[in-house]
């Protein structure tokens, strides 16, 4: 039996909801996990807090993992405001029962080299981490393997999976991870052979996309993508089957960034997306 769950993250498909509306929505359309709101969450009581695992656990769903709330690929002031005012909204998500975070690597700058850049990436996810740690939460970092943006600036930084790798080791803290794309998996030219060199305790949560058809790899869009199988561009199966062969059992959520979707009902883009997700789980064994 596969162990990853399909989540419903609202913001990814175009739903506008609270985080009790989100929990309602993923167990009317069979989510098996919903993502967690920090800062909302931040906002209610202590017992109000304590009260959603449970209710998690009635429904039949965990929790997917919650959005970075730190800003850390600017400047320094805006990056020590943030790591001041997450503090508040990391109690909270480790109350209602968090485990996971995730957040993404802008893969370019204007005016840092790979390798300045790279120190400042490992100094302040570091400290991140270590909060995240000290909260009982593990850490997920994505790459962005979309041409398109990653050769947008003066320099580019990292896009692949194993320059990921590179960051999480000098990083140096057990409990950062990856997220992983479908989308940045294949448009870095990456295949199962490279999930398949990953452990389970490597990978915090995953998202699950495909591309628009018609369009070169190298000519893709980042906010432009296609809900699971929608085209049959992206290889889905050889990524699903590679994250079961590994035990993955972290959360597998939509992101498609799609305009069509994104204009549909709340009830309507839920709808769509837990029915591509089963047909694209169905592709594999249990």
């Amino acid at each position: 039996m596969r162990k990853m769950k399909i989540a419903l993250s609202p913001g990814s498909i175009g739903v506008e909801c609270t985080q009790e509306e989100a929990i309602g929505l993923a167990h009317y359309f069979g989510y098996e996990a919903v993502q967690p709101n920090g800062r909302e969450l931040a906002a209610f009581s202590s017992t109000r807090l304590s009260e959603f695992p449970g209710e998690l656990s009635a429904f039949g769903l965990v929790w997917a993992a919650a959005g970075l709330g730190v800003d850390f690929r600017k400047d320094e002031p805006l990056f020590q405001e943030g790591l001041r005012n997450w503090s508040r909204e990391v109690k909270a998500l480790q109350q209602a029962g968090v485990t996971r975070v995730g957040t993404w690597i802008m893969p370019t700058h204007d005016s840092l080299t790979y390798i300045q850049n790279f120190k400042q990436h490992v100094r302040r996810l570091r400290e991140v981490a270590l909060i995240a740690e000290g909260h009982g939460m593990r850490l997920g970092l994505e790459y962005v393997g979309t041409k398109s943006l990653w050769s947008s600036k003066t320099f580019p930084f990292v896009h692949t999976m194993v320059e990921t790798q590179e960051l999480i080791a000098d990083i140096g803290n057990p409990n950062v991870g990856f997220v992983l794309d479908s989308w940045h998996w294949w448009t870095a030219e990456e295949g199962s052979s490279d999930i398949l060199a990953l452990r389970n305790e490597d990978v915090v949560s995953c998202d699950l996309n495909d591309a628009p058809g018609g369009i070169p790899r190298d000519k893709q869009h980042d906010t432009s993508r296609e809900l699971p199988l929608a085209t049959g561009v992206i290889p889905i199966k050889d990524f699903l089957e590679a994250l079961v062969q590994i035990g993955y059992d972290g959360p597998v959520r939509a992101e498609p960034f799609n305009k069509g979707l994104n204009a549909l009902s709340n009830a309507e883009a839920c709808s769509e997306t837990i029915i591509a997700m089963r047909k694209a789980f169905s592709l594999i064994r249990g």
